[in-house]
């Protein structure tokens, strides 16, 4: 997997275009076939809450909404802009590879 859950990323396309944060949870779903991130500050919806008990008040919470994992661009930890994702054995491990710089992710 090109992007995992603590990643700096940036996105590409949409209402929050430009925007960068971390990555907090990466979802797949097997109905759709795709997968789906959950950045921080990207993609805010509103869940309205009902109460559960007589006297207690409804909420509205915001949370962070899944984006498509192909708007999503990794951060270049060496040179903080977007850039794509490689990978090369070394020794009996598989590590990730910035692009741009060649240095490695993880």
């Amino acid at each position: 997997m090109k992007i995992k859950t603590g990643d700096n990323v940036v996105v590409l396309s949409g209402k929050d275009k430009g925007k960068t944060g971390k990555v907090v949870q990466v979802i797949e779903s097997i109905s759709k076939g795709r997968l789906f991130a959950v950045v921080e500050g990207v993609n805010k919806m509103k869940r309205h809450l009902k109460t559960r008990r007589a006297g207690e008040k409804g909420q509205i919470i915001e949370l962070d909404g899944p984006i498509d994992i192909s708007k999503v661009q990794l951060v270049d930890p060496k040179t903080n802009k977007p850039t794509r994702v490689g990978f090369k054995i070394e020794g009996k491990t598989k590590k990730r590879v910035a692009k741009k710089s060649g240095e490695f992710i993880d």
